[in-house]
């Protein structure tokens, strides 16, 4: 923000903002990283030995493997969800655990267990996207626009 545009404080409030800041716990930013670098990638980690699995044992190519990995990912992360378990791990890791794959189905399955006592259509139904709705919308919105970038891009003679 701009200073012209800071809000001037009277005194009493300025020394109750140097109090607030006094008390507010300094975050552990290197720490914070690291876990959620660690998490973050040990969860790439397990796709990446999952696709090796689907490659080696059930002779998928490397362009198709990818696709069960990630359903066994969004199934072991739905599984943890209902158990209790990804919530912990994602207090301790933070943003290392929202991958996107991962982070979207903790999401999905959170708010339908929050809102099975509502019903199926409006609890479950009617609540599923509420947090994960914003993730599809920004997601489409960015996928159209790379999609027209790369028409710019190929039709300028680029790619």
């Amino acid at each position: 923000m701009s200073k012209s545009k800071k809000k001037k404080f009277t005194p009493i409030q300025q020394e109750f903002q140097d109090f607030a800041k006094d008390l507010t716990p300094k975050r552990p930013v290197l720490k914070n990283c690291f876990r959620a670098f660690i998490v973050g990638g040990s969860i790439c980690i397990l796709g990446q030995l999952l696709q090796w699995f689907f490659i080696k044992y059930f002779n998928f190519t490397e362009k198709t493997a990818g696709d069960p990995a990630v359903a066994v990912l969004i199934i072991l992360s739905i599984i943890l969800t209902g158990l209790g378990v990804f919530d912990h791990i994602g207090q301790w890791a933070g943003a290392g655990t929202a991958i996107p794959i991962t982070g979207f189905a903790n999401t999905m399955a959170s708010a339908a267990i929050e809102h099975r006592t509502e019903g199926y259509v409006l609890g479950v139904g009617g609540n599923m996207f509420k947090l994960s709705g914003a993730v599809i919308v920004y997601g489409t919105v960015a996928a159209f626009f790379v999609a027209i970038i790369t028409l710019i891009i190929r039709g300028l003679g680029g790619i």
